[in-house]
């Protein structure tokens, strides 16, 4: 299975156009070249990144492009803060500190003293100008921040104050990691979206060095505010599949990648001891379930599914042993163990393998076995199509275990493999046409955001069409407060809710695909310091861990 991007955070619009008369100013290509001497003759050893192969690139460095290329947002432009969705914690980039007032609908942020790497100013200008640019062109607002701001002023050179149409606490995380382009340049180019080959400047760690479509390179950003980072030359190769990738990964030739592989220990950790991997939970896989159809609309047909899922077969055998087993909470862990409600009872927070217990749920619900072993009741067999994505390996097995699985209680389960755009248009679209289906959830610093877009009536992502009271007053009620105990009070709900309701099922936790050699560079995160979301491919983080790094000597 490839890995997947989060849906709705650190997104863009389309890339369309060119670009035509922008250059530098003459002082900025004198500083890039006086940078790039200095770093050609430095005795350092580059960092070669393969976030994953996807074959030859294009010179496509455009923060608002869904195309754009691994690095653009976290090593070139920055937002003003990021909100890790591994560790929990919140990093101050171009901002520093931020504050509500007005009954949590006005956000007053603080921002650092910085330069763009051609050494002009980095002001409340430049931030105000973005987001005015997004408002210009909506098709720039991929997470539209203005259906919820209503303005965006600068106070002082320094400061920004958001004004909410409402009160909406969680969103401030969209808001915040939008990231910023630098007005100067910007302002002469009209639709950003429409905006095409340039040379970017942003106030990042590191600087665009060179490109092809085989090759691009990064240096080391000498105007950065962090300072220069010491990992000064990045290098990032086009492979065209795993097999070389993987080859590439063991030999040493690449450092650091966000590759799926099978079978881990003995392709790439066994060949070298310096051949490291963390995979953290950054999700759940949810076996999710259409509330419309009348029959998985009925929990006990949902509660005997789950309880004649036998997970541990899903990771061990599905997912390589590398996604333990869910929470029935639906809370990722243990990112999210201080969100646990320990007030629950046992069944609440860990998952049974029970098939002779889901026999007797669906007996005593009225379900009788027809002449063909599957249970039925009026007429109606419990006999369901699961979809998944075509060619992704180990959902696709999760789901023949799951079919195999529910048939043994009489479920009868039909895999039907999709190309991802049908799938994706299948369980997305208004009108949904699933049944069941294997997907991810989209997730962030807290709960709260997997709950948001699960559970919420209007929520983004509430495949399984969901529409309940109770759930929506406690989302409400956590958006509107910036108080931990409240919060704390709404997630205990949305826990407990989740866990003895099952809207949709919990499969197994979603790995983030992460390798990395530590020969040269010390410092990675590590699940005895998980200081940080440790993929390659992921927005922002990427910059946090690379600035984070020290050379072995």
């Amino acid at each position: 299975m490839k890995h997947r991007k989060k849906i709705g955070l650190v997104s863009a619009a389309v890339l369309v156009g060119t670009l035509a008369g922008f250059t530098q100013p003459s002082h900025a290509v004198a500083r890039l070249g006086q940078h790039a001497a200095k770093h050609a003759s430095a005795n350092t050893t580059p960092l070669t990144i393969v976030p994953g192969p996807n074959g030859d690139f294009q010179n496509d460095f455009n923060p608002f492009s869904p195309a754009m290329n691994y690095g653009t947002i976290g090593l070139i432009y920055q937002p003003l803060f990021y909100f890790d969705n591994i560790s929990g914690k919140t990093y101050p980039l171009m901002g520093m500190s931020y504050s509500w007032t007005n009954a949590n609908k006005m956000l007053i942020v603080h921002l650092r003293n910085a330069k763009w790497s051609n050494g002009t100013a980095f002001t409340s200008s430049d931030v105000v100008f973005t987001f005015d640019l997004l408002k210009k062109y909506p098709a720039a607002d991929a997470n539209g921040v203005w259906s919820q701001l209503s303005s965006v002023q600068a106070r002082g050179p320094h400061e920004v104050v958001f004004q909410f149409k409402q009160a909406n606490v969680p969103f401030a995380s969209y808001v915040l990691e939008q990231f910023i382009v630098p007005q100067r340049v910007w302002a002469k180019l009209g639709d950003p979206t429409k905006v095409g080959a340039m040379q970017p400047m942003g106030t990042g760690p590191y600087i665009l060095s060179s490109f092809n479509a085989q090759d691009y390179k990064f240096y080391s950003n000498l105007q950065y505010w962090g300072g220069p980072p010491v990992v000064r030359n990045l290098d990032f190769p086009a492979y065209s599949g795993n097999q070389s990738a993987d080859l590439a990964l063991a030999t040493g030739q690449i450092a650091w990648a966000g590759i799926f592989i099978p079978s881990i220990q003995s392709i790439y950790a066994s060949k070298n001891p310096h051949n490291k991997y963390w995979f953290p939970p950054s999700n759940v896989v949810m076996l999710y379930t259409n509330l419309q159809d009348p029959l998985l609309s009925q929990l006990p047909v949902r509660q005997a599914m789950s309880l004649a899922i036998n997970r541990n077969q899903l990771y061990l055998q599905g997912e390589y042993g590398y996604e333990p087993p869910a929470s029935p909470t639906g809370l990722v862990l243990p990112n999210n163990k201080a969100w646990v409600d320990h007030a629950l009872p046992k069944q609440d927070l860990a998952f049974s393998y029970n098939p002779a217990k889901a026999i007797q749920i669906l007996e005593k619900a009225g379900f009788k076995k027809n002449a063909q072993g599957i249970f039925s009741k009026n007429g109606k067999p419990l006999s369901f199509t699961l979809q998944v994505v075509s060619g992704w390996t180990d959902w696709d097995t999760d789901a023949s275990l799951i079919a195999n699985q529910l048939g043994k209680i009489g479920i009868k389960v039909n895999v039907q493999e999709e190309q991802f755009g049908a799938y994706f248009s299948n369980i997305n679209s208004a009108k949904k046409n699933y049944q069941l289906a294997i997907s991810w959830t989209n997730t962030g610093p807290s709960p709260y955001f997997l709950y948001q877009n699960m559970l919420n009536s209007k929520g983004s992502f509430n495949v399984e069409q969901l529409r309940n009271a109770t759930v929506d007053h406690a989302l409400q009620m956590f958006s509107q407060t910036s108080s931990l105990a409240v919060q704390h009070q709404a997630i205990n709900t949305l826990e407990k809710y989740m866990a003895e309701q099952l809207p949709s099922i919990p499969l197994v936790f979603g790995a983030t695909w992460n390798e990395y050699n530590d020969t040269n560079y010390t410092g990675w995160p590590t699940a005895s310091n998980p200081y940080v979301n440790p993929a390659p491919f992921t927005p922002i983080s990427v910059g946090i861990v690379l600035t984070h790094l020290k050379p072995v000597n």
